[in-house]
């Protein structure tokens, strides 16, 4: 079946609006029809050549997504065509030893590196192989994905508010419940209030956080950081200071969501004895970091995240849920809806900082 799709053809380079083909699904997968996808950090690092994942070329982007399944291949029982689904970033395989004891996120099944990787072959352009981001590259009109990567959500969500769960909400709100497991009454630290780092604002707000402070270098971000829930506002300068003259002795949690480098050692010093800092945001691959050593004697710890450490099959309905209660604000994250021919207008927008999330609309 032939399909419009935006192809990565060349590095710092303009995506192009194609026609490839796309494969019917095969045994265990699902072919969606994609209404809805956010524009990521992690597509403009692919595009700039910074990404683990993205090497050999033509590729195909996005990955926040959601959409309808349009048909299904053989042995798929969870869905059936007309089903609303969000696509995952992962499709844990249940049977690998960090899927046995609960951490679906670490799968290490023998089809998740492939995934990863770009996925089976499916998606040819003039007889050439096109890969996809993560195994799904949903800057297209539709993406063939495995089963255990579609969860269903009911018919009368929006789509283009369903889609942002599956990166940018469920990685900041699930970096403060699955990682951090913030408390009610904490103190928390967000630093970098984009996409991602407004979600860990929303995630603090429904741990019971009662103090949310917000720094970011830029004051248009904070402005929405205190519309999503953030108590205390910083532009950003010297964080340990600053917070300290906010909260004596320093912050329960901490949350850096930047990934720029010598960040995470600042929200780290922002913690008092015995607090926790959760790198959210990803780093240049290699980057060495610099810590006070000492810091770390005062019971202090450094964690890390993968994607919010989600079980999409239980925490993508979860968060649908909050939606719908009122308690999570989807609609507040999109600034912006453009078609897919608008996408480099898009990327351009995201790179410009001055959108806290853009959505592709099919």
């Amino acid at each position: 079946m032939l399909m419009r799709a935006a192809v990565l053809t060349a590095f710092h380079s303009p995506m192009e609006i194609r026609e490839v083909e796309i494969q019917e699904p095969g045994s265990g997968e699902v072919r969606v029809q994609i209404k809805a996808s956010g524009v990521c950090g992690s597509d403009l690092k692919a595009i700039d050549g910074k990404s683990p994942v993205v090497s050999k070329l033509p590729y195909i982007l996005g990955h926040e997504s959601a959409g309808v399944v349009e048909s299904a291949g053989p042995g798929v029982t969870a869905v059936k065509p007309g089903d609303h689904v969000i696509i995952a970033m992962n499709g844990p395989c249940g049977r690998c030893r960090p899927c046995g004891s609960g951490r679906f996120h670490l799968c290490s099944g023998p089809a998740r590196l492939p995934t990863i990787m770009g996925g089976l072959p499916r998606i040819t352009l003039g007889g050439e192989e096109v890969r996809r981001f993560i195994g799904i590259g949903s800057f297209a009109e539709y993406a063939v994905v495995p089963e255990p990567m579609c969860v269903k959500i009911p018919k009368a969500l929006p789509l283009a508010a369903m889609c942002l769960l599956a990166c940018g909400v469920i990685t900041g709100v699930g970096a403060v419940l699955n990682v951090a497991q913030v408390p009610p009454g904490a103190t928390v630290l967000v630093v970098g209030c984009g996409g991602v780092g407004l979600n860990v604002i929303q995630g603090a707000l429904l741990a019971g956080a009662t103090t949310i402070i917000a720094a970011d270098v830029a004051e248009q971000k904070l402005k929405q950081a205190e519309r999503l829930g953030a108590t205390h506002l910083l532009l950003a300068s010297d964080l340990p200071r600053q917070v300290g003259e906010l909260v004596r002795g320093g912050v329960d949690y901490a949350f850096d969501a930047t990934g720029a480098p010598g960040v995470l050692a600042q929200a780290f010093a922002s913690t008092q004895p015995g607090g926790t800092t959760v790198m959210v945001g990803s780093p240049p691959a290699g980057h060495p970091m610099e810590l006070d050593t000492g810091l770390l004697f005062a019971s202090r710890r450094l964690m890390g995240t993968q994607g919010g450490d989600a079980s999409p099959g239980r925490d993508l309905p979860m968060l649908a849920a909050q939606y719908v209660r009122g308690r999570l604000d989807l609609d507040a994250l999109i600034s912006e809806r453009l078609p897919l021919d608008h996408l480099d207008e898009a990327v351009d927008h995201v790179r410009q900082g001055t959108v806290a999330r853009t959505v592709i609309t099919f």
